[in-house]
């Protein structure tokens, strides 16, 4: 089942993301990760078929295995276990929906690098630096770091988050006890992540994370975790650095879509089926790696 869009009525408000819907049930929330994708802060007219299964998959790994570092807020993925009012919804709702705790989503995205990719390598090109950090002269694109470095960036409503030094997020923030702490489990969670994953044939050149306050103040780990979408995962046994790199996510997506020289404004041009169908097979090779 293609799932591109969900109105389940009688769930409560909902509230649309660029591939998450999500319905207020009062006490938690109900997230549903639909087979929608973005690039370039666009969403597709096409749907990638079952991307939304490996995307909460891959999250639910995750989220067990990084519980011990930080608290998160999956509640349940058992549909079974979801308020009587989703039940009616279970062959929508089943495998691609997590129930979770209600936060105050914090206004910086968390992002995590290993290794010298994407807005960070044009960043390198252009001053030898990644938001605040002076990094050694003449590394190559793809290049591992000496060291993971935490690089904020704004949370955007509309356009392209921007990237921000610490000292800005600290400003943003105005709590540098919560920002330090955020840096620090962002950093343990990367570094865990890359070596678990390593093992299985992928490198995690870099990811995103989001953090929130539940209703006692308390830092929590939110939204998805170390997905395709919210991370570059490169395959392990052709990695070379000195160029871009084959990819599970979607940036063979992005690559097509700049071969076609599309402007990145929307209405974004549909997609041929060899490239829905090669999006979806890179989506489950990750899967498949990682949870075998």
């Amino acid at each position: 089942m293609i799932v591109f869009e969900t109105n389940l009525p009688n769930l409560g408000p909902l509230h649309r993301g660029k591939v998450r819907d999500i319905y207020d049930l009062g006490k938690h929330l109900l997230i549903i990760a639909t087979d929608r994708i973005s690039a370039f802060d666009v969403v597709m007219p096409d749907a990638i078929p079952d991307k939304g299964y490996v995307l909460t998959q891959i999250s639910l790994y995750w989220f067990k295995k990084k519980e011990n570092i930080v608290p998160h807020h999956l509640v349940t993925a058992e549909v079974s276990e979801f308020p009587s009012v989703c039940q009616k919804y279970t062959s929508i709702l089943d495998a691609r929906s997590m129930l979770v705790k209600k936060t105050r989503p914090l206004p910086v995205e968390c992002i995590v690098r290993g290794y010298l990719a994407g807005s960070a390598w044009k960043d390198y090109q252009k001053t030898g630096e990644i938001c605040g950090y002076k990094l050694p002269p003449g590394m190559k694109e793809a290049e591992k770091l000496p060291e993971p470095l935490f690089t904020p960036s704004t949370k955007a409503k509309e356009g392209h988050d921007v990237n921000i030094t610490f000292e800005q997020m600290v400003s943003i923030l105005g709590n540098e006890k919560m920002a330090q702490e955020i840096k620090e489990y962002s950093l343990t969670i990367y570094k865990q992540a890359v070596d678990i994953a390593f093992k299985k044939g992928i490198i995690i050149a870099d990811t995103k994370f989001e953090f929130g306050l539940d209703e006692n103040d308390r830092l929590i780990l939110i939204d998805e975790l170390l997905t395709p979408d919210s991370s570059r995962f490169w395959p392990k046994e052709q990695y070379q650095p000195g160029h871009p790199q084959p990819s599970f996510d979607k940036q063979y997506l992005r690559d097509y879509l700049q071969n076609i020289n599309w402007n990145k404004k929307p209405p974004a041009p549909e997609l041929p089926q060899e490239v829905i169908m090669k999006t979806r097979e890179k989506y489950f090779e990750a899967l498949h790696r990682l949870l075998g």
